[in-house]
């Protein structure tokens, strides 16, 4: 399901835009029920209180997300499992799967269905295989130190679930008749947490997976349409099971980030995004928007950077292809935690999301005219991996002289200095980058993108969609004698 953070200006994409359009409706509706940016836990100031303490393998990870049906020509669990090396060779750290369990037939939406509408959550649906399929694919993927996480549709199930033999796991109306969540939501019915039968079902479920494949965690569908303290309590539980397992919420709900969850998503940085490249808003809405998050959530929190998911038409279609990768360093470079999804690393331009996501549209491997992404994103994981810097928390927003085009941000840590420098514009674009010095920084070459060169920083000139990374080493005699301040968190403007 889909959490909208903005409208996106979806009447400028081409190829896709009736789809796009089309689902703006749905997104909309998605958007007022999930994205809750300025909710506060009994009215306090969330920003002043700490976020959960995350696993180390999730701060310092990149997440890959898989659609099985989509993910190979045989669109099951070994299709994922044969491709093992190839994500481990391109630098990912945790592997999410979306949902494997039987799709629910009555009122289906396409031919397949949607993978969110679950009919039996201890079941693997028979197209992908069988459960000692799931094992043996996590068990290969811990063998290459990959984690492995579920998707979990904790909202809501199928219409023909097992189980609808207790209504009352169901939310009603009026007259006793099992609901959608959503009235748009038609493929599916709306569980109903006020019942303490439906949450112990549901936390033994998430045990039994835990328990029985051994996997590391959950992606947590619409997170914050299920109440919070269920969260909390089941993560008390799964905590007994595997102490370091991961959470991930489908929301961005602060509340849900001090106790349940350890990252989220960051689709108010998305919407920003999208603001940016589709609608011309000024470069600087994506810095505005960063700040705000500041501002809501709990202190150190972590949120998952992204440009791409199974709800959104194609980075690659939405913004053309230097557009994308231009959305991609900045999502790798930030703070948080990246993901690439489903054949991002190769430009995949299939068509994606409602109504697609309920058919099968598998990963076109080669597509033509495309630079060498593979290259391109395994570089900026290995920068991200041997670098402290991009796995902290800093983060300087830099002021330049081109602001409406260009963002310009530092990350540090004891060692090093990296200031990134990305234009958002398709025309060329010339700005000086506000640091208190430019000496000792040099380009960072990235393998598969065009050779930097050794130009004056801090004045930049770029090609459009064009972006560069700079880097000086930190002396270790100059934090000893100048005790130099760990770098602010927040604008320098």
């Amino acid at each position: 399901m889909q959490i909208l953070a903005s409208n996106r200006g979806f009447g400028l994409l081409r190829q896709s835009s009736k789809i796009i359009i089309g689902s703006l409706a749905m997104a909309a509706v998605v958007w007022l029920c999930q994205f809750q940016p300025v909710a506060r836990a009994e009215n306090k100031d969330l920003s002043q209180i700490p976020a959960r303490t995350a696993p180390a393998w999730l701060r310092d990870g990149v997440i890959y997300e898989i659609f099985p049906r989509d993910f190979s020509a045989a669109g099951n669990l070994d299709g994922v499992t044969t491709r093992l090396d190839e994500l481990k060779d391109l630098g990912v750290t945790i592997l999410w799967i979306m949902p494997i369990h039987p799709i629910g037939e009555k009122f289906r939406k396409g031919e397949l269905g949607s993978p969110y509408s679950v009919k039996d959550y201890y079941a693997v649906d028979s197209h992908y295989g069988t459960v000692d399929d799931f094992k043996r694919l996590v068990a290969e993927a811990h063998k290459r130190n990959l984690k492995v996480i579920m998707d979990l549709v904790a909202n809501h199930t199928a219409w023909d679930s097992v189980m609808m033999q207790h209504p009352e796991f169901y939310k009603q109306n009026a007259e006793g008749k099992v609901v959608p969540p959503v009235a748009e939501w038609t493929d599916v019915a709306g569980l109903n947490y006020s019942n303490p039968q439906l949450r112990d079902y549901m936390i033994a479920m998430m045990k039994h997976w835990v328990q029985t494949c051994d996997i590391d965690g959950f992606r947590c569908d619409v997170a914050s349409m299920v109440p919070t303290d269920f969260w909390e309590t089941a993560r008390a539980q799964l905590e007994s099971v595997k102490p370091d397992i991961m959470m991930l919420a489908e929301a961005s709900k602060p509340d849900l980030m001090v106790k349940a969850f350890d990252v989220d998503y960051a689709w108010p940085m998305m919407g920003a995004l999208n603001d940016v490249l589709l609608k011309g808003e000024p470069a600087s809405r994506i810095c505005a928007s960063w700040e705000e998050s500041q501002r809501q959530f709990p202190r150190d929190c972590l949120h998952m950077r992204m440009s791409d998911d199974h709800d959104e038409a194609r980075a690659v279609s939405r913004f053309g292809v230097r557009g994308a990768l231009a959305a991609s360093a900045l999502m790798f470079t930030l703070d948080g935690v990246p993901m690439l999804y489903n054949g991002m690393e190769v430009g995949d331009a299939t068509e994606s999301g409602d109504p697609a996501l309920f058919d099968k549209l598998a990963i076109f491997w080669s597509p033509k005219d495309r630079p060498p992404l593979r290259k391109i994103y395994g570089d900026l994981i290995r920068l991200r991996k041997e670098n402290a810097a991009f796995r902290n928390g800093r983060v300087t927003w830099l002021p330049n002289s081109n602001q409406s085009s260009l963002v310009s941000f530092k990350r540090a840590d004891e060692q090093n200095e990296f200031v990134v420098v990305i234009n958002f514009s398709s025309r060329p674009g010339n700005a000086q980058v506000e640091v208190s010095s430019g000496e000792g920084f040099k380009p960072v070459q990235i393998a598969g993108m065009p050779q930097v060169p050794n130009q004056d920083f801090p004045s930049v000139h770029l090609g459009g969609f064009d972006w560069r990374i700079y880097q000086r080493s930190l002396p270790p005699v100059e934090h000893a004698v100048a005790g130099e301040v760990p770098v602010q968190i927040g604008s320098t403007h």
